[in-house]
């Protein structure tokens, strides 16, 4: 499924089911898409997550049912699934800046959030510095972690800071062992939705294996190799937007295969302008 058609189908969705017990797992399962491929490329197509779509929908709802009057707060709290109705009046005025009570008196404060419309703008001037590699099968050697989706990004920073506190200097001593860290993956090969593995990891080419770390066979696949040129983070959160905003939208030969994502970092300075990393990620012909 083409990538704008998998955000209109899952902003369907989540309108059909705004009423219901929604979770981010049910709406990327909908669109038979990886939740990571699928709560990253929501965010950065539409500048919200999906727990922060569903909520504002269901707040601008209820405001429209607390103006036409016939039910009670207590009600249109619970409809849209709040458990008190002390939690949704603070979710409510959050959103709108006026408890629902006053809201009627103060409609002018509404504010309106209407279903998202997906559209592509194709630009021109710039070209993606990619390439299509078909690879076999390769080991890894690292040190791997459990995570849940909805806490990844704040928690695998904190990841990456304890490796290097505690195991760099100690494994650029073992010879073969200096280049874990030149990867970070992102495993999810059963699309489980709530958790994936990540590892901090470098090339395997056997030997002994250190202490609290683990080889890993990535399969073989083909993969869209995205170059990115400048200072961490920022030059591959940039190539991240346009291989979501522009590749994907306008690719007709390609889908994302579920399963990894690979980022690539060189030996250098992180910070120089001319820093080189790259994002890897599985794809499959259409």
């Amino acid at each position: 499924m083409e990538w704008t058609a998998v955000l209109k189908q899952a902003i369907d969705y989540m309108e059909e089911h705004l009423l219901d017990d929604i979770t981010v797992e049910a709406v990327a399962e909908n669109v038979s898409v990886s939740n990571f491929y699928f709560q990253k490329g929501f965010k950065i197509m539409t500048g919200y997550t999906i727990g922060e779509y569903i909520r504002n929908r269901r707040l601008y709802m209820a405001a429209l049912d607390v103006l036409k009057g016939n039910e009670k707060i207590i009600d249109i709290a619970y409809k849209y699934g709040y458990d008190t109705p002390e939690s949704f009046s603070k979710a409510f005025n959050r959103f709108h800046g006026v408890s629902p009570i006053h809201l009627i008196g103060q409609s002018y404060k509404l504010k309106i959030f209407q279903p998202l419309i997906i559209s592509i703008s194709i630009k021109g001037g710039n070209v993606m510095d990619f390439t299509i590699d078909k690879m076999g099968a390769f080991k890894v050697v690292g040190m791997e972690r459990t995570f849940q989706y909805d806490s990844a990004y704040e928690a695998i920073p904190k990841f990456w800071n304890e490796y290097c506190q505690k195991y760099m200097d100690k494994l650029c001593s073992l010879e073969g062992n200096c280049n874990i860290g030149k990867y970070g993956i992102n495993i999810d090969e059963n699309m489980q939705m709530k958790e994936f593995r990540y590892l901090i990891a470098g090339d395997y080419n056997g030997g002994d294996v250190p202490e609290g770390f683990d080889v890993v066979e990535i399969p073989a696949m083909t993969w869209a190799k995205f170059r990115c040129v400048g200072p961490m983070p920022s030059a591959l959160q940039s190539v991240n937007t346009r291989i979501f905003k522009e590749w994907l939208p306008n690719n007709n030969q390609y889908d994302i295969a579920a399963g990894y994502n690979v980022e690539m970092y060189s030996m250098g300075d992180t910070k120089a302008t001319d820093y080189v990393s790259e994002i890897w990620i599985p794809i499959k012909k259409k």
